[in-house]
């Protein structure tokens, strides 16, 4: 598979690895990314050689939220156009979160807003300890929207509201108490780490590891289109209060916005 924003190789066992590959810009979701993304998932989940798929991220980053030429794109955007454009974003993670492959997630670096959502979509994840985590939204007048439905998923309301609205930073052995990370381990042992979660695989009937990981899918908590759309149009609401004008503004203008406490 040819990408620019993406690499994916596949080995002889089966193993595709997908990676970020923007590592000048810490793996940030731009357009190009989500719809690499969707078209990368559509294609593992299609082809019958692939058994495990591993995403991680290139550089120092595993994905540092949304790119800011896209936010920029955003903040200019009407509501239509916001919204299909938040939608590109749900698919690519509805995509990856129903690949019928297992899906292990190789953090080697910090996750913050949609970084965070792309981690709560794979089955397990391991992160180094130096990794640092937020979901950073509301210090942009914004909300997890699009991502929540996974991340709510993944660490349960109770331990999702510990983050989930103050967009406080947090390290690896949190995001492990989060149940948001499996592993923690050392940026030396992150490849044999993340091999140990793989080789259980190989010795597995791939068309009942699929049916397997469907059936947690179906028994877990629904996320419907229904509950997608909800979400998106939550998003395109929040887009439209004088919080998020003068948030995202306040970030672009490199200031503080007018509710920070002194």
């Amino acid at each position: 598979m040819s990408f620019e924003t993406i690499a994916v190789s596949t080995d002889l066992r089966g193993v595709a690895t997908l990676t970020l590959n923007r590592p000048e810009k810490h793996n940030s979701l731009s357009a190009q990314m989500i719809g690499e993304l969707t078209e990368a998932a559509a294609r593992l989940g299609s082809d019958p050689a692939v058994r495990v798929v591993v995403l991680t991220g290139a550089g120092a980053s595993f994905c540092a939220g949304g790119d800011l030429g896209w936010m920029r794109e955003q903040f200019e955007a009407d509501r239509e156009t916001r919204i299909v454009e938040a939608r590109k974003l749900a698919m690519m993670l509805k995509a990856l979160n129903e690949l019928p492959s297992p899906l292990i997630g190789r953090v080697q670096g910090q996750a913050f807003g949609g970084g965070i959502g792309m981690m709560s979509v794979c089955d397990t994840v391991v992160a180094v300890d130096s990794a640092k985590f937020g979901l950073t939204e509301v210090r942009l007048g914004l909300i997890p929207a699009t991502i929540s439905p996974y991340v709510l998923a993944r660490m349960g309301e109770g331990k999702a509201r510990r983050v989930f609205m103050s967009a406080r930073i947090f390290g690896a052995e949190e995001a492990q108490e989060l149940d948001l990370v499996a592993r923690v381990v050392s940026q030396d042992g992150l490849d044999e780490a993340v091999e140990r979660e793989i080789r259980p695989y190989l010795a597995a009937a791939p068309s009942a590891v699929a049916a397997s990981k469907a059936l947690a899918r179906a028994l877990g908590p629904a996320i419907t289109d229904e509950i997608i759309d909800a979400t998106i149009r939550r998003l395109a609401d929040t887009w439209e209060t004088p919080e998020a004008r003068e948030g995202i503004s306040a970030f672009f203008e490199k200031r503080k916005p007018d509710w920070t406490a002194s």
